[in-house]
């Protein structure tokens, strides 16, 4: 998850497809701030652990929602059960490990998690790097549609790749350059582990800045420090690659000083064509224990049967997950993800609600689905599209929500990715109705729209909507409203501070934001469209082949 601002406004756009449809005000008067209160309140304790897969955190949100979409009225999405078991490892490394550079100028020893923080999706019981050259592969891409190899004219078997977070289009702005600023899912740290493992590396190591990333290094000793998770047979644990992690850009100039390479001409020159990997005439060493764990973690699904085409489906979804505790550190030790992701977990229950309560039940079924692992690499997401609960050229599209609006009423909606899909008229459409509107990406640089759970469904080829919290506030305006937005993720995010504070959240914008999901899902469900991409999206051929 992360938070936005807008940078431009579109256009306002005539109401989508299907919106001549009157939405029953009963169902968005049931969308309520008391009901949001007393779900976050439950979701957000301590005593639900910081909410973390595989632990007694897990069982009691898992229990909680399991109870909330019973009591709603749901009916069980898989068979007779709410539950969808999801099969992870759970890795755990050892943390006071150090990363070893040597053969230059100086030796170098990185400390984790203050220098660097590494992990191991192998399962065997110990990882054991022993000087294994160090190579630097500029952004560790190999992308031909975009005629880029990182890898080019060098085997990098066995060796450690060294690598820039992001893509060269956002180094150089350069329209020419992949997508320019805007990144692609090149830029991703999930892929450069991927290639490096594909490249047959046995360790890959990623510079950390904190532009480029989109997150302090706070965020990463956060994010990967601990027990980390995959799912089970998963690629990086059948390949050679022995360690991911990522290092300081502090020790990165550090590391190429060694080497006797000028770091500001070295990155320069990665983000050129013509680029060619070089070896950096040094070697790395690292040495821990590693746990192994297999885990079942579950995702969690209530399903409202539609009354003309109930095997036609919309689905909601909300990851459930966060990072649990962190026992190292002093005072509060719980990651209780209030914001992330309490607010959209609670939403599912608010949303559920609203359409039992409908006078008459809408034409297409409704999924309700909150899922695990979204903070470990959207896990939960990845394994429900490769095993649907429902056939994916059944599911009209999917409404994503990660972080709701906290601050108060907004004129505007941040919709990650418009532009790609048809759902989008449908959203814009009910902005329209309450004289709001609708504003791209703002840093699309940062690769939002890779971030979160909607992404999976995307790159099976379902069409999704990913709304984010507005920052043009009703009251205060804009500047006031990035302001808020640049708080958080300085202060909160993916911090034990990201806690449930009812005496300074506003529920008012929240509960609009909920009702514009709400009527743009209904508007969904009675209509006998079924979305498409709109042409350029990478993602139309995929549906145009499952909708064959």
């Amino acid at each position: 998850m992360r938070l936005k601002h807008p940078l431009l406004i579109l256009p306002l756009l005539i109401l989508g497809c299907g919106s001549h449809k009157q939405v029953p005000e009963t169902a968005l008067e049931s969308i309520t701030a008391d009901d949001m209160k007393k779900h976050i309140a439950v979701i957000a304790s301590d005593g639900f652990q910081g909410r973390f897969p595989g632990t007694e955190g897990e069982d009691k949100t898992v229990n909680y929602l399991t109870e909330q979409f019973r009591l709603i009225g749901l009916n069980p999405a898989n068979g007779d059960s709410f539950s969808q078991e999801v099969p992870l490892l759970r890795l755990t490394s050892d943390p006071s490990k150090s990363l070893l550079i040597k053969g230059g100028k100086n030796d170098l020893s990185l400390s984790s998690p203050v220098d660097f923080v590494g992990w191991s999706s192998q399962t065997s019981d110990h990882i054991n790097i022993e000087e294994s050259e160090l190579v630097f592969v500029g952004y560790g891409i190999n992308a031909p549609e975009f005629g880029w190899n990182d890898y080019e004219g060098i085997d990098v078997k066995g060796k450690t790749v060294l690598m820039l977070v992001n893509d060269p289009g956002y180094a150089t702005s350069d329209t020419g350059l992949f997508n320019g600023r805007t990144m692609t899912i090149y830029g991703r740290w999930t892929f450069k582990f991927e290639e490096a493992a594909r490249q047959g590396a046995k360790a890959a190591i990623i510079i950390h800045e904190t532009g480029a990333a989109a997150y302090p290094w706070s965020v990463v000793v956060n994010s990967w420090s601990g027990s980390n998770y995959s799912l089970a047979g998963n690629e990086l644990a059948e390949s050679d690659l022995q360690m991911q992690g990522w290092i300081t850009t502090t020790y990165a100039e550090k590391i190429f000083e060694s080497a006797g390479l000028d770091y500001n001409k070295m990155i320069s020159s990665a983000a050129k064509r013509g680029f060619r990997p070089a070896s950096m005439n040094l070697n790395a060493s690292v040495s821990f224990s590693n746990q192994a764990i297999k885990v079942m973690s579950d995702n969690v699904a209530g399903v409202l049967p539609g009354n003309k085409r109930p095997d036609e489906y919309i689905i909601y979804t909300a990851h459930w997950d966060h990072f649990g505790v962190n026992p190292s550190l002093e005072g509060d030790s719980i990651f209780n993800g209030a914001l992330d992701n309490a607010t959209g977990t609670a939403a599912l229950f608010e949303l559920a609600e609203a359409f039992v309560s409908l006078p008459t039940r809408q034409d297409r079924s409704i999924i309700f689905l909150a899922v695990t692992g979204e903070e470990q690499g959207l896990l939960g997401s990845r394994f429900y599209v490769s095993d649907p609960l429902v056939p994916l050229n059944k599911t009209v599209g999917v409404i994503n929500m990660d972080a709701l609006n906290i601050t108060g009423k907004t004129r505007d909606m941040t919709m990650i990715g418009i532009g790609m899909s048809d759902l989008d008229e449908y959203m814009t459409g009910v902005l329209e109705k309450y004289g709001r509107y609708a504003t791209p990406d703002p840093f699309p640089e940062q690769g939002g729209f890779f971030r979160s759970d909607h992404f999976s469904f995307a790159e099976a080829g379902v069409p999704v909507l990913y709304p984010s919290s507005g920052v043009d506030d009703v009251e205060r305006g804009i500047e006031w409203g990035k302001a808020e937005s640049d708080r958080y993720i300085a202060e909160h995010y993916h911090k034990p501070s990201d806690n449930y504070n009812p005496d300074e959240w506003r529920f008012d914008g929240m509960i609009d934001d909920i009702r514009v999901f709400f009527e743009t899902g209904y508007l969904l469900s009675m209509t006998e469209e079924f979305p498409g991409w709109k042409p350029g999206s990478p993602y139309r051929h995929l549906r145009e082949e499952m909708m064959k």
